[in-house]
């Protein structure tokens, strides 16, 4: 019959904490086990493509990548004229033709139409919050790609939880006032 140790166990009596494999010294790992009790399993064949893939990719790849979809973002945005578009035109907001209200994200596209014509004002009546972070995400997407091409960086924001919750609070905040029927919120409307 073996015994179970429980965490903490042989500190009364000094002796040491049975080992997590046994045959192997307190504190080591066995063969195919990392230091805790869960086994490591070795890499198939697609992880060890995708590995090698990954450390042959050169950084620049990436926020080309991004570049690539923003373009195509933009240029469909601007060819299929999405500001003149209904709620029930495709693709459509599954949110607002059900219900009729406005989710967290409705009017997004049409404010990125109205930024990439120049029309700010246009574009925070659509989407306040988008116009908002848009700076803060280009920031960002800059400072990724200098460091993915150079290694340098941008001066950093500082972006710590406290200031993320708060702006995701002032979008739910702005997702719920932009429904409400009175006046001063129905300029939110989209």
């Amino acid at each position: 019959m073996t015994s179970v140790v429980q965490p903490g166990a042989g500190a009364d009596t000094g002796e040491p904490p049975a080992p997590a494999v046994p045959g192997t010294p307190v504190g080591a790992a066995g063969p195919g086990w990392a230091a805790g009790p869960y086994p490591v399993a070795p890499p198939g064949r697609f992880a060890a493509a995708m590995t090698r893939f990954y450390r042959r990719t050169p950084g620049w790849l990436g926020p080309a990548a991004v570049f690539v979809c923003l373009a195509g973002a933009a240029g469909f945005v601007l060819a299929t004229d999405r500001v003149a578009g209904a709620a029930d035109a495709a693709p459509t907001c599954l949110l607002k033709l059900t219900t009729g209200f406005d989710c967290p994200g409705c009017g997004g596209t049409r404010a990125f139409t109205y930024l990439l014509l120049g029309d700010v004002p246009a574009a925070a009546r659509h989407h306040l919050v988008f116009v908002f972070a848009v700076p803060f995400l280009l920031y960002l997407y800059a400072d990724w790609t200098l460091r993915q091409v150079s290694g340098r960086r941008l001066p950093a924001l500082p972006l710590r939880p406290a200031v993320v919750s708060w702006f995701l609070a002032a979008w739910f905040v702005f997702s719920v006032a932009r429904n409400l029927p009175w006046t001063p919120f129905t300029w939110f409307f989209v």
